[in-house]
């Protein structure tokens, strides 16, 4: 996997303080998404053809919640 170095803030953080910041890298290959407040605690990491699947299952008001 190419290390991942153009990390930028993703524009599915929200506005206002910047509280929910989430950062985006792409290659090629993949696409990284990772906590901007506390980048060193890990990504998630998906193949480049499975993160616009998983955006819209993240927005689909049908699916289920945890809870």
């Amino acid at each position: 996997m190419t290390p991942l170095d153009n990390w930028r803030k993703s524009s599915y953080s929200g506005g206002g303080d910047g509280s929910n910041c989430v950062e985006i890298a792409t290659a090629p290959t993949h696409t990284a998404i990772r906590d901007s407040k506390n980048p060193t605690l890990g990504t998630l990491t998906f193949p480049a053809e499975a993160f616009a699947p998983f955006l819209r299952a993240l927005k689909d008001p049908t699916r289920p919640t945890v809870g």
